[in-house]
């Protein structure tokens, strides 16, 4: 296991996020119980349970490139209907994503959106739904003009609330709901680093301790930064 899934694996879960989040999501596509749902970059299974109690008889299919988190994650809840399996959003030839693992009523993403861009994963994702479904995700948005703020999340252009929501659009769906997760998904969520950080303090190697230290410094920067950087929630549908 890398340094850096020594710190991040074993926390409960690996970005910010909450239960509510979830649950709010769920209430504004008119899930079904018996839904189908992909909860794309699943991490250790953190979001299972608040999707599981939105629609108690869905099949969930969780899809995590990291196999030691689709371990943890296949194992978090005794459910035979939750599948947890080594995927992408957007996969190459032989790979699984939601278009292969699909159609899905519903494809939730939690922070994982950003890796392969709001745009290209929404037109991918067309595909994977069945008809009526939604996508719905958390996303990296920072103020507008604020260079401290685009450089929290590593120096790139990160969207506001304005211009996800033109991606959005120019990926061909019409948005069902906004929102934004609250504070106490990211204090929660620093809480977990920091403890597994002081756990592993007194391991003495060089690469752990400079994953250690660029936790501590980005929980740091976030607390400072809390009103300008943050991950907007969307519910959205194809037109």
């Amino acid at each position: 296991m890398s340094a850096f899934m020594q710190v991040y694996g074993p926390i409960p879960r690996q970005g910010p996020g909450t239960p509510e989040d979830v649950a709010w999501a769920c209430a504004r596509t008119e899930l079904e119980p018996d839904a189908r749902i992909c909860d794309v970059g699943c991490g250790s299974g953190a979001d299972f349970a608040a999707l599981r109690a939105a629609a108690p008889e869905a099949e969930i299919v969780g899809l995590d490139p990291d196999l030691g988190l689709v371990v943890a994650a296949q194992t978090r809840l005794d459910d035979p209907s939750i599948r947890a399996l080594r995927g992408v959003g957007i996969a190459g030839e032989g790979g699984r994503d939601p278009v292969t693992e699909g159609p899905f009523d519903l494809i939730w993403s939690a922070g994982a959106i950003y890796f392969d861009g709001v745009g290209p994963s929404l037109r991918h994702w067309r595909d994977a739904l069945s008809f009526g479904g939604a996508v719905a995700f958390s996303a990296p948005v920072s103020a507008e003009d604020d260079a401290e703020a685009a450089a929290f999340w590593g120096g790139d252009a990160a969207d506001t609330e304005a211009t996800l929501d033109i991606a959005i659009a120019a990926a061909g769906y019409g948005i069902v709901a906004r929102g934004r997760v609250p504070d106490a998904g990211w204090e929660a969520y620093y809480a977990g680093v920091l403890a597994r950080c002081d756990a592993l303090e007194r391991v003495q190697d060089a690469e752990l301790a400079v994953v250690i230290a660029g936790a501590r410094q980005e929980a740091a920067d976030w607390s400072r930064l809390r009103d300008r950087v943050g991950y907007a929630l969307r519910v959205v549908r194809p037109r």
